[in-house]
């Protein structure tokens, strides 16, 4: 039987059925060369580097025709800061996608005034509180946003004071007014109309009315971060819900609503909530045909198999392969989306044996860094779920686990920076986190189909299994979204 793919110019590949489609996706024979020599960065401080990072003969460009295929996502974080009273304890939320980073030491960064290391700070500390949220939670899909979780990190960091504000400068490694300037630039570029793809980063200050706020923290906040501030009454929580879940779906463009409940607002004693949400949709540089969209099998965790829309295309992409220091190899590819400034990176254990647990704690931004500085282009096969991922977390113990605890503590927390005039803390970090990648305007086949191969047979990256995913923005190093899929 024969049938036709869609190659990357939009004409068709003659192909024939397979009953079973290579194992391994890209696997070690398909995709590993030489190592380069000098390739390998060592590990920075308190981090693994991957070893033995080879030359994969799979990496890309993509063509350069508009995209059809869309990736959209968003996220938000409402922090909510309670009065420290001896009443009972309030409630703090803070919702939004967010990564908190830390990787690079505060002088080098100042010295420098590199962006990239700054954001990566941001986001290395983002992808060890993802590390702390699947050690509970590996069989769920979860999606977060390290660069909201860093801006909501910075917002708060500007209204800390004492021993509050020394452990937030030391996990995130940097202190955002030594940073300022940078910390603009940064949020300038990522929001940019030259990315063409929609990127939109909004942060605002609920603040309960009457409450009187230092200035310097307006002022600060609204430089730094475009931070809006917006009067409200949480003495009547349904309402100020409603007026926090209306902007919140406003600034994610209708993907992200209720986010916030009644039920986490005390009336008595919730004084502000700290809000950031960031929305991005892009469409791929390399189209998708619609009409290769076909059910095919994908194996859960739990090996399950489930039967999922999943698209298909021969072009060229930038790929590699690289092992963990325990030798579990893993692949890894690069989708960039039209603007080019942005790109989705996918990676999965290479042996359907290892487990992406075991793949996980190996990843930092130094990783993504060495992939991305040793893909190479090669034409490829991509098979890719069509998924949307929708994630709800509570932040507050894996920023614990990570040494931020006094600021949910209201007999240590100091805001002073914040207000004088009364004791706040935090009583809860949530974050809600959605992700889309999706054929613009059109529906997938409902018909389950054989697994395509090409005649040429080149090297397969299918995405048939549990996998990770980073949303970067390459310019600026920072990673707006990432997460793992154990089920589209």
């Amino acid at each position: 039987m024969r049938a036709g793919l869609t190659g990357p110019r939009g004409g068709d590949v003659e192909a024939e059925e397979l009953s079973q489609p290579p194992s391994g996706c890209l696997g070690r024979d398909c995709v590993r060369a030489p190592a380069r020599r000098g390739a390998r960065e060592g590990p920075g401080p308190g981090e693994e580097g991957p070893r033995r990072l080879r030359r994969p003969g799979v990496s890309a460009a993509g063509s350069p025709g508009a995209g059809v295929l869309s990736g959209g996502a968003s996220s938000l974080a409402p922090v909510t800061l309670n009065l420290r009273s001896s009443l009972p304890k309030g409630t703090m939320n803070w919702h939004f996608p967010f990564f908190l980073v830390a990787t690079v030491t505060l002088p080098c960064v100042c010295s420098q005034f590199n962006p990239l290391s700054l954001e990566e700070l941001g986001s290395n500390t983002g992808i060890q509180v993802f590390n702390q949220i699947v050690r509970s939670r590996p069989h769920d899909n979860v999606v977060v946003s390290p660069h909201g979780i860093a801006s909501a990190l910075g917002m708060l960091q500007l209204g800390a004071d004492g021993r509050t504000k020394k452990q937030l400068t030391t996990v995130m490694r940097y202190s955002v007014n030594g940073v300022g300037k940078v910390l603009k630039k940064i949020n300038k570029a990522i929001s940019s109309k030259k990315n063409k793809d929609i990127v939109t980063v909004a942060n605002a200050v609920f603040v309960n009315n009457g409450l009187k706020m230092e200035v310097p923290f307006v002022t600060r906040n609204k430089d730094m971060f475009q931070c809006e501030v917006q009067n409200v009454s949480f003495e009547d929580p349904a309402s100020a819900c409603d007026s926090i879940n209306v902007w919140v779906k406003n600034e994610t463009r209708g993907m992200i609503d209720s986010l916030l409940s009644p039920s986490l607002i005390n009336g008595e004693l919730t004084r502000l909530v700290l809000v950031n949400a960031v929305y991005f949709k892009g469409l791929w540089k390399s189209r998708f045909q619609p009409e290769n969209t076909k059910k095919r099998t994908f194996v859960a965790a739990d090996g399950k198999s489930y039967q999922v829309p999943m698209l298909a295309q021969l072009s060229v992409f930038r790929c590699g392969s690289t092992s963990t220091p325990n030798d579990l190899w893993y692949n890894f590819i690069e989708l960039p989306y039209h603007g080019e400034s942005i790109s989705m990176l996918i990676a999965l254990p290479t042996e359907s044996s290892t487990p992406l647990s075991a793949i996980i704690p190996h990843i930092s931004t130094k990783t993504i860094d060495s992939w991305m500085s040793t893909m190479v282009p090669k034409r490829v096969q991509v098979i890719l779920p069509k998924f949307t991922a929708v994630a709800q977390t509570d932040l507050k113990e894996p920023l614990k686990a990570l040494g931020i605890t006094e600021m949910f503590d209201p007999s240590k927390a100091n805001f002073a920076k914040i207000t004088r005039s009364e004791n706040l803390h935090v009583s809860h970090i949530l974050q809600k986190a959605k992700i889309e990648v999706s054929e613009d305007g059109t529906k997938a086949s409902a018909a389950t189909t054989a697994i395509l191969i090409a005649r040429s047979s080149p090297p397969w990256f299918i995405v048939d299994r549990p996998f990770l995913f980073f949303i970067r923005h390459n310019p600026t190093g920072a990673v707006l979204f990432m997460g793992q899929i154990y089920k589209p």
